[in-house]
């Protein structure tokens, strides 16, 4: 068990500071990293110029944005698992065989983050999700497809506190409702989101793992009147079936 004694406060800030920058906020001031984190512009200012000391910050008279030295920190975790050798040439293989473009995503908290993309020539992933994107879990078919392989205290966690917002007409926003989906996929083995996270857009996602330890999930998203058709999600289905066996022995720490 790590004690409170045993954590770096200043470390941590450091590291949220570097987390308050994302797609809708790449260059930020002083004053936003404040609002953003919650800390004394004056401990922000000392944090920020540390990082631009660093190189994983540059700054621009009073505004700042993130330096490619951040991608290091991820670089660590790709190479250390085997992603370019391993991961992705099989992530690639299978979106080939599929014809779709089919990613993969891990849990981090309460979102889950793209790790690696299959992409297909002239079909690109949904609205330009990136390896670092993060999406919420309960209104995504890749999010549900974590939980419904999640422990249960995750599970539940997920369930009572993750963001349950409105994104589009058709988002499920009531808990009890959305943990009898995510039941559903544990028990069928796969997530269906029909327009509730983009606007015509439907995803269908499988667990990477077995149930009680998931490693990971991958999916495929796309216009939701081909996933009117039950042929195409039985197809796509079996696919990604296919593409979580292959992968689950290459993510098996």
């Amino acid at each position: 068990m790590i004690g409170d004694k045993d954590i770096s406060l200043t470390f941590a800030k450091g590291m949220a500071v570097l987390k308050a920058f994302d797609a809708a906020r790449t260059h930020l001031s002083i004053a936003d990293i404040a609002g953003v984190t919650g800390y004394d512009r004056a401990i922000v200012r000392r944090l920020v110029l540390t990082l631009v000391h660093l190189g994983y910050v540059r700054q621009s008279g009073r505004v700042f944005s993130l330096t490619p030295r951040v991608l290091v920190l991820a670089g660590g975790f790709l190479q250390g698992r085997g992603y370019g050798k391993n991961v992705q040439p099989t992530l690639s293989a299978h979106s080939r065989h599929l014809g779709e473009a089919i990613s993969l995503a891990m849990l981090d908290g309460l979102e889950a983050v793209y790790v690696a993309h299959g992409d297909v020539e002239d079909r690109p992933v949904s609205i330009g999700f990136t390896i670092g994107s993060r999406i919420p879990l309960l209104p995504t078919a890749i999010g549900r497809a974590l939980l419904a392989f999640a422990s249960g205290d995750l599970r539940a966690s997920a369930l009572s506190e993750a963001p349950a917002e409105q994104v589009t007409a058709d988002t499920l926003t009531d808990r009890t409702a959305i943990g009898e989906a995510v039941a559903a996929a544990g028990r069928e083995g796969y997530a269906l989101v029909d327009n509730e996270f983009e606007p015509g857009v439907a995803a269908l996602a499988i667990p990477v793992g077995r149930p009680g330890n998931v490693l990971a999930a991958v999916g495929i998203s796309g216009p939701r009147e081909a996933f009117s058709a039950p042929a195409h999600v039985e197809r796509a289905r079996r696919a990604l079936a296919d593409c979580a066996n292959a992968l689950e022995p290459l993510l098996a720490d």
